[in-house]
């Protein structure tokens, strides 16, 4: 069986994402209870960044699966004296049934992924941020009941995880709009490529109120990505206006529901009083993070 990777929501198809959606909400009931699907398997977790959310559900998630995580830091491997990435991905195939990359460079993963013989999931890098993303879309499904045409406002930086939304926005049906400051969107070509290919409304706006208008969901992520520290006095300067709080808050639906992917600098991009108020969904989805992640090693892991 010729294996699957998932680098990019791009990697699947609407069916599949749905598909994905629907057992992901299912394991959270309890669907996976005495069952271990993947039982004697192992898979690796591959991390160049720190991580809480990311290392943590897939640990828990691969090990309630009945597979064994392996956690690999580039420090502790050959590649931090010179082994290519290929020939690591070639070895680590013979060993691993399948590999988690939490990367700085997205080549990085795609590079492991055009020698390996296994799936790879990537768990974050700068260009993508795939596994939140389902988790984002499973969120939103439980508290609105449905995705098509649900408008989902996201404040701030046009990030990783922007590019990520734009992408499945595309292929659920999302009403999606974005609201950056000139030049912080999203990737260009990804965003052209979405709005031709896909079946979501995705706007680019620079008025965060506008965005806000009527919006079923109000997302934010940091300002400042890892590896971007250089920029945050600049950023801090031009995002000011670009942070989710109960004004904002009032121009979306009564019924709006608040995510952020965490880690969240509380007072900068969203205030105590949104995040810690009565319409914040932001730990349900990072819970959501865990049960996503085990329908899609369940669907890639054979």
């Amino acid at each position: 069986m010729t294996k699957k990777d998932f680098l990019t929501i791009g990697d699947m198809s609407a069916e599949e994402v749905r598909t994905l959606l629907d057992r992901s909400i299912a394991l959270k009931a309890g669907d996976d209870a005495m069952k271990c699907p993947l039982i004697g398997k192992s898979v690796g977790l591959f991390f160049e960044k720190p991580s809480t959310r990311t290392r943590v559900s897939f640990e828990v998630g691969i090990y309630q699966l009945g597979a064994q995580p392996v956690y690999l830091s580039p420090k502790e491997l050959q590649l931090g004296r010179g082994e290519t990435i290929g020939d690591t991905a070639r070895t680590l195939s013979r060993y691993l049934h399948g590999m988690v990359m939490r990367v700085y460079s997205h080549r990085s993963a795609v590079e492991f992924a055009r020698h390996a013989t296994i799936p790879v999931i990537n768990g974050l890098s700068d260009l993508h941020h795939p596994c939140q993303a389902l988790a984002d879309a499973m969120t939103v499904l439980e508290y609105k009941g449905r995705l098509e045409g649900v408008r989902v406002a996201y404040i701030g930086d046009g990030n990783n995880v922007a590019n990520s939304l734009v992408e499945i926005a595309a292929r659920t049906g999302i009403d999606f709009v974005i609201a950056s400051p000139s030049g912080y969107g999203p990737d260009a070509a990804l965003l052209e490529k979405s709005r031709a290919a896909g079946t979501g409304n995705i706007t680019l706006v620079d008025d965060p109120r506008e965005a806000a208008e009527n919006a079923d969901v109000l997302y934010t992520d940091v300002w400042v990505s890892m590896g971007q520290e250089g920029e945050a006095e600049e950023k801090a300067k031009k995002f000011r206006s670009y942070q989710i709080n109960a004004e904002l808050l009032r121009l979306a639906k009564s019924d709006a529901v608040v995510l952020h992917c965490l880690p969240a600098i509380r007072g900068q991009e969203i205030t105590d009083e949104v995040m810690d108020g009565p319409q914040s969904a932001v730990f349900d989805q990072a819970e959501n993070r865990m049960h996503t992640e085990k329908a899609l090693l369940e669907y890639l892991v054979r």
